[in-house]
């Protein structure tokens, strides 16, 4: 079915969901029922709860409705007309209060007796939407036009498919996608939590998480350092006057934490929103040659945020996030060589991780219809986006165009990732830019003795470490790679008499440089095992008098169950292998 003509069924069927649900209970007021990605919901003011007992009946009165073939009916009516057809639904009137006076205004009647506030369209009569296919999902609470100043109102939504085959491979999506959420598999795993009186969007690592999070930092170090990547450490803060500089005043004050008033103090701060401004007092340091350059900065930068707080998402949309990000300064001759050599780092990232089918690539771009978004000129703008599709183009990246995006510095390269629901955001931006360089008098001197303003490449090599981290819990179900895992082997002994063995066999794993714990509890190996694999731990070593007396260790894989006995000294070559060169082997 075409996309325009499911919408349209699934608004259709919010009216019948609003009908059933005025015929099912009392004193119902009926708010808004748009059709979404997956189908619809539409919000109410009930004087008792819905409740999932009750989803089965009211699907029923929507076939009921559905079979008896209603019209769909649409009438036009002034402003003043339609306050009184709807003087008891407030929440109507409060939507026809904000129309203009002068527009004219539709309802759609369903049947003879209901009718609702709608601009349509909608299928003619009722028995149109017999083949769609649809399901109560669930009841939450919802503000009334998202303001918590406002009732709390019920929101029922409804999946909605064309066809019963389509709606069940939906429902075991989103299944899947529940079992992999990182949100709820996070915290299962004692890799994060969330503190109430801490604040949205500060999650706490757990040592799990913390563990990965240090994995992956100095895998990200080391590797930039070999290709030649300088690192710095910057301030999580600066006075207003760096800001002001930088542009981040007046175009991103409002995204940043401001420390202070202007009005009333002499001196303002605010926590950093981006490394850039910091990093280019490293250049500022001395006067720069042609042949300083390309000059290279990275650093592990902890930046902080003011999101919105309904965009707050576990560790995918945060406050407070490490990024892995690095600045480049280079000659224009140098500029499509840096970018490219900066899209290898973050596609090697991307693949060393088992992210990178997952990604796609968009070209973000100023609007320049909306100029004060930006600084810089008209021509200034399509110097840098013509260089960047350029270089794009020369290196065959297939990318989607994004107007408006862009920096308020420059255009930039972003790779998006999903996560299991569906919702895209950008793991790793690539920019150029040729504004900031002249804004912070950054310049060197070329070979001809002139002073030119440097091309400055703004990069993260693996992006938001929270993000990543969140990417690939949901990747890996949480059953991390081993090089990765934060426990990487569990020992367990089966009865007291294979204990020391066990000790001393979790003591040479230690010795080569392995993430072991020993369970030597007093319980049956069935649990310890049934533990270990629930927690994810990609090896299990087991232990009792056979292994002890032939001095063997029995090995179970987390993937493959029990895969035999072994000289430990041939288990650990084998596993090292697979740690060292970061293999997959899921």
């Amino acid at each position: 079915m075409e996309k325009e003509k499911l919408q349209m069924y699934r608004h259709s069927l919010s009216h019948i969901l609003a009908k059933a649900v005025c015929g099912l209970y009392k004193d119902v007021k009926v708010a808004i029922g748009p059709a979404i990605d997956n189908g619809f919901y539409y919000d109410f003011d009930i004087p008792e709860s819905i409740r999932i007992d009750d989803f089965a009946k009211i699907e029923q009165r929507m076939r009921e409705i559905i079979n008896k073939d209603e019209a769909f009916e649409k009438i036009v009516l002034t402003k003043s007309e339609a306050e009184k057809k709807f003087k008891n639904e407030p929440y109507k009137l409060d939507l026809i209060e904000h129309l203009p006076s002068n527009e004219q205004i539709t309802l759609y009647t369903l049947g003879d007796d209901f009718y609702d506030l709608c601009r349509g369209p909608h299928v003619s009569h009722s028995k149109e939407l017999k083949s769609m296919a649809f399901k109560i999902n669930k009841v939450s609470g919802a503000y009334w036009r998202g303001d918590e100043k406002n009732k709390m109102l019920q929101r029922v939504y409804v999946y909605a498919f064309a066809s019963k085959e389509e709606l069940n491979d939906y429902i075991k999506q989103q299944e899947e996608a529940m079992r992999r959420d990182h949100n709820k598999l996070g915290r299962e795993l004692g890799i994060f939590t969330t503190v109430d009186y801490i604040g949205q969007g500060l999650p706490i690592l757990l040592p799990n998480g913390a563990r990965i999070i240090q994995l992956l930092q100095r895998f990200v170090e080391d590797e930039e350092q070999k290709r030649g990547w300088l690192l710095t450490k910057t301030p999580f803060m600066a006075k207003s006057d760096l800001y002001k500089i930088s542009g981040h005043w007046d175009h991103y004050k409002d995204g940043m934490f401001v420390l202070g008033d202007e009005k009333k103090d002499k001196e303002v701060f605010a926590l950093r929103p981006m490394t850039c401004p910091f990093q280019y007092q490293a250049y500022l340091n001395k006067a720069r040659s042609y042949k300083d350059l390309p000059l290279r900065y990275n650093e592990t930068s902890t930046l902080f945020r003011n999101e919105d707080s309904g965009e707050m998402h576990g560790l995918i949309r945060v406050r407070q996030f490490t990024i892995s990000e690095g600045h480049l300064m280079c000659t224009p001759e140098q500029l499509e060589d840096e970018f490219k050599n900066c899209l290898e780092l973050a596609t090697f990232m991307l693949k060393t991780l088992g992210l990178y089918e997952d990604a796609s690539f968009r070209f973000s771009q100023w609007d320049p219809n909306n100029k004060s978004k930006y600084i810089g000129t008209k021509e200034q703008w399509d110097e840098a986006q013509d260089s960047m599709k350029k270089i794009l183009d020369h290196l065959n990246i297939k990318y989607e165009i994004g107007i408006g995006e862009a920096a308020f510095y420059g255009p930039k390269l972003d790779i998006q990732i999903k996560n299991v629901w569906g919702k895209e955001d950008t793991l790793i931006t690539i920019q150029i830019d040729q504004m900031l360089a002249e804004k912070f008098g950054m310049e060197y001197v070329d070979k001809n003795g002139e002073k030119k303003h440097p091309y400055i490449i703004h990069r993260t090599s693996i992006g938001c470490y929270e993000r990543t981290l969140a990417y690939l819990i949901e990747k890996y179900a949480g059953a991390f790679p081993l090089w990765l895992a934060p426990t990487q082997i569990k020992v367990m002994n089966i009865s007291e008499a294979s204990l020391n063995y066990a000790c001393k066999i979790a003591q040479k794993f230690k010795e080569k440089g392995f993430r072991v714990e020993l369970d030597d509890r007093n319980e049956k190996i069935g649990k310890k095992i049934r533990e270990a694999q629930l927690q994810k731990i990609p090896y299990m070593i087991v232990l009792g008098e056979k292994e002890k007396n032939d001095k063997t260790i029995g090995v179970r894989s987390r993937s493959k169950g029990d895969i035999g006995t072994f000289k430990l000294n041939d288990f650990i070559k084998l596993i090292k292998k697979e740690n060292d060169e970061k293999i997959i082997n899921n």
